[in-house]
C-alpha cells in the first residue's frame, strides 16, 4: 500500500511546506518590524503620560474626537519588568496607580510652553478628563439627503483654535445645555 516512493514523496512535501512557512514567517516579521520601535527609558528620565479624553458620556464615539493628550512630565523612579515603569506622581495624584506600560509614555525632550497643568485638567482616578466647548467659531448648513443639518465649528477647552472640530448643533445643545 505504501511503498518507498510514497514515503519519499511525503518527506519532500513536508520539506516544501516547512520552507514555505519559514519564508512566510520571515516576510511577516519584516512587515511587523517596520512600524515597531523599541522604547527604553532609564531611571531618572522624564516622560509624558497619556490621558484619555472623555466628552461627557461620549467616550467611545468616533465623531468629534480630538487627538490624545499627554500630562506631565513625570520622573521615572524604577523599571518594573521588561515594559513597565514606576512614575513619581505629585500628591494630587496619590490615589492613581503609578506603574504604567511603556506604550503610555511619550519621551520628554524639553520643557514645553503649552503643556497642561494637572490642576486645570481635573484629572480623574482613571486618568480621564472631561472636555467642554469654549466657543463656536463658525456655523454652516449641510444638506444630507432631505435633511438640513446645522454644523458648528467648536473650540474645546484646553485646545487651540486650530484644533477645533465640526459638531452637529443639535448634539451640542443636547449635551452642553
Amino acid at each position: 500500500m505504501f511503498g518507498p516512493d510514497a514515503l519519499r514523496i511525503a518527506k519532500e512535501k513536508v520539506q516544501v511546506i516547512q520552507q514555505n512557512l519559514k519564508a512566510t514567517q520571515s516576510m511577516e516579521k519584516c512587515y511587523a518590524e517596520v512600524r515597531r520601535r523599541e522604547l527604553v527609558f532609564h531611571v531618572g528620565d522624564y516622560v509624558y503620560l497619556k490621558v484619555s479624553l472623555m466628552r461627557g458620556l461620549k467616550r467611545f464615539n468616533v465623531k468629534g474626537m480630538l487627538s490624545p493628550r499627554y500630562v506631565g512630565p513625570f520622573k521615572i523612579l524604577e523599571r518594573k519588568g521588561e515594559v513597565a515603569y514606576q512614575l513619581e506622581f505629585p500628591a494630587s495624584l496619590s490615589n492613581v496607580h503609578n506603574v504604567f506600560h511603556v506604550s503610555q509614555f511619550k519621551k520628554y525632550m524639553r520643557v514645553p510652553k503649552e503643556h497642561l497643568p494637572l490642576e486645570e485638567l481635573d484629572l480623574q482616578d482613571d486618568l480621564n478628563y472631561e472636555e467642554s466647548p469654549i466657543k463656536v467659531l463658525e456655523t454652516t448648513e449641510r444638506i444630507i439627503r432631505s435633511k438640513n443639518l446645522r454644523m458648528c465649528k467648536v473650540q474645546w477647552k484646553h485646545h487651540f483654535e486650530e484644533e477645533a472640530t465640526w459638531e452637529r448643533e443639535d448634539d451640542l445643545i443636547a449635551d452642553y445645555t
